[in-house]
Parts: C-alpha cells; structure tokens; sequence
C-alpha cells in the first residue's frame, strides 16, 4: 500500500475490467446469513490514526502475526517547496505511534513504505534527490523486524535505477514479488522475486513494455501456493467501448506467461482494473473496475470468472466504481474500498464479499480523501486499517 510525494495523490490507479458473460449477477448481491466466525469486537469504525508529524500517509501496512504496523509522511512546509518526512510505526489495536524516525525537512529525502512481508520485514523506497537536480533517486530501506522500531539494513536491487511500485502481499513464504520499472530504459517493466530479509535476490524476469505500459496500468498480486504473479491490465488503456482486460499468469521459476480475457460487462465496457487482490490457498482471484462499477471474481486455474456490481450501481455507474481491493485468506473473503458508495450519500465504504461474489456486509462511515488502496488487515483479528478520513490518518475497523 504505497504512495510517494512525487505521485501525490494520484494512488493505485485503476486497472482493465472483465468481457461480458451472460449471466452477469443482479445490481447487487444479497447479503448471505452464513458469515464467517467474528471477533469479540462490534463491525464498523473505530479508531483514528494521525501521523505524529502531520504529514501524508505515503504508504502503509500492518503485520498479519502481531501488533505493529509502519507507514511513510510527507508534508510540504513552506513555499520554497521543503518537505518534512519521517518513517512511524504504530500499534495496530491503539492506533498510538510507537515511533518516529528517519525524520528529516529540505529538499532531499522522502520514503514510501512499500509493504511488510513475512516475518515482519517491512521494505521502504528512500527517495534521494541531489542537489541541483529535480529527479530523485532511489534507494530501498529494510526494517527487519518493524519491531525494531528503525532501518536494520538495506535491500539492494539486481538492476540500477528501479522503482518499485507495486509489491505482492504475502506474509507466508520469504519470497516476496515486487513489480517494478527500469527508469533508464524506458520505463521498461519487471518482476523480482527476493527475500527481503536477506537481501537476496532469486528471479529477475523482464515483461513486454508494449504489452504491460503504464499505459495500461497493470496491477499485480502473487498467487504464493502457486508461485507465480498474477497481472490484470486493460490491453488497450481502459478505453471507453474498449476490449477486454488480460490477466496474466506468470510462473516465477521459468518466467512463462499463460493468459486470459477477463469479463468485460456493461454498455462501455469495463475500462481500468482499480484493484487486484488474491487468495493463493483457493487460487481465487478479484479484481475491481472502473467503468462498470464492478467486482470480478475468477478461479485462476478453471480461468472462469463471474461478475457482480457494486451496491446502489448499474453497468455504467463509473463514479461509483470499487477502488483497491484486499484478500483475507483466512475467513475467504475480499474486502473492496469504494470512495462514493451508493452516489456518496453515506460517504465512503468497504463492501465485504465472499469468494463466490456474495455480499456479506457494506461498512460504511468511511471518508477516503481520494480513491483508496485496498486496506491492511489482520485476518486472525478481523480488523484492519484504511486510508483516511484526511490523507495524514488511518482508519481503524472492524469486519
């Protein structure tokens, strides 16, 4: 769940959608009465995180086996453009800060925490620009444990030059996927399998920048169990009347592709992917997208899918489309952040879906501040944290 300053508030921008199937699900899904075992807590909101330093969250995360979380802050703090930035940690069930360090105001520095991966190891991207120049560059930062409350080490990429901009989320196994581009070549994208924690690198497999551009903007999760990445895109830029999203299979030992059309319901299309989430213990996959205002939910090995719109919307409700998305392995289920929820008259929510497309419960209270990335949450606890109500706090809750 990652921002940095030089995207501002341009976050997780949406991906491709999903070709038509006949049997597209009503406007919306019932509810289901079989719900997953909760926590002793009540669903719905509860506590506020402020930054310590006031700043933006540049991404944020939190751990699935303990306590802690990490995010990233970053504020302008007077015309000459100077930027005061830190990196905090916080307990997950206060909302308290717990620490703040890496602080620093100029010009020069900034972070965005990438995520936290297995056995607590957070990543975070520092942003160095040198004096005299407008581009900054990048050098990536290791919190091993987050409970250590400060940088431990470094990682160091198997290319020069690269931007992470998109990480799998996995806490299981050490070898974590990162998606990234080469700065000085074109912006040409790749996949890099690494243990974070070790500094270690096993697999670095280049991708078609005419096929997975910016341009399409390719969202990316790991299927872990299966040990491959799994890539939604719109082949031809989330068009208006477009065709249909690709989602792409990428074994991580041999670098093969094996891909699928994904649905493409409604009148215009399904435009931009928003979101990508998976459950790699049932190889279930969801996506959200943009046009369409839907939720496309695809069993990776049959490559089927099915698609169900969001509450309150019809096939062309584009203002009130999903945002990111975020799988719960344990209690099956996906949890999609929506900015407007039915036409923003009860503000923003997260809607809770089965693996079958079901509705379980709208949480809504929320107020996003821009289109939000899918939540960090804790599935043993049923609770996580999301983006907002203002960009310098998080929002506690409960599903």
């Amino acid at each position: 769940m990652r921002l940095h300053l030089a995207g501002a508030i341009a976050l997780f921008m949406a991906l491709p959608a999903l070709p038509s199937i006949a049997a597209l699900a009503p406007s919306h899904v019932a509810r289901t009465q079989e719900m997953p075992a909760r926590s002793a807590h009540a669903v719905g909101l509860a506590k506020v995180l402020t930054t310590a330093d006031g700043g933006q969250v540049f991404g944020f995360d939190i751990n699935h086996n303990g306590n802690d979380g990490a995010l990233a802050s970053a504020q302008t703090v007077d015309s000459q453009g100077n930027v005061r930035v830190s990196v905090e940690t916080f307990d997950q069930n206060t909302g308290k800060i717990t620490s703040s360090f890496a602080k620093s105001t100029g010009k020069r520095n900034d972070y965005a925490l990438d995520g936290i991966f297995a056995n607590d190891v957070a990543l975070v991207t520092h942003f160095v620009t040198p004096k005299g120049s407008i581009f900054a560059k990048r050098f990536y930062d290791v919190m091993n444990p987050v409970t250590a409350e400060k940088f431990t080490g470094s990682w160091t990429p198997p290319i020069k030059d690269i931007d992470v901009q998109q990480t799998g989320r996995n806490q299981v196994t050490v070898t974590s996927l990162l998606f990234a581009i080469e700065l000085k070549n074109q912006d040409s994208p790749l996949l890099v399998v690494s243990d974070i924690g070790k500094n270690s690198v096993s697999k670095v497999i280049h991708l078609d920048p005419n096929v997975f551009c910016g341009c399409n903007s390719p969202q990316v999760d790991q299927d872990y169990v299966a040990n491959q990445a799994v890539i939604a895109m719109s082949p031809d830029g989330g068009r208006v009347g477009g065709s249909a999203p690709v989602n792409v299979l990428v074994d991580l030992n041999t670098g093969k592709q094996t891909q699928f059309n994904g649905l493409n319901g409604g009148m215009f299309g399904s435009g931009f992917v928003d979101g990508l989430a998976v459950d790699s213990t049932t190889h279930v996959a969801a996506t959200t997208t943009e046009l369409n205002a839907q939720v496309e939910f695809y069993d990776l090995k049959k490559q089927t899918g099915i698609g169900v719109q969001l509450p309150c919307t019809g096939s062309t409700s584009q203002f009130n489309h999903g945002g990111g998305i975020t799988a719960d392995p344990v209690n099956k289920l996906f949890l999609v952040t929506e900015q407007n929820y039915c036409s923003g008259s009860q503000g923003s929510a997260i809607i809770v879906y089965d693996e079958k497309g079901k509705e379980i419960e709208a949480i809504t209270g929320f107020a996003f501040p821009v289109i939000a990335p899918g939540p960090a949450i804790n599935p043993s606890k049923r609770m996580g944290w999301a983006l907002g109500p203002k960009t310098d706090q998080l929002q506690q809750f409960f599903y």
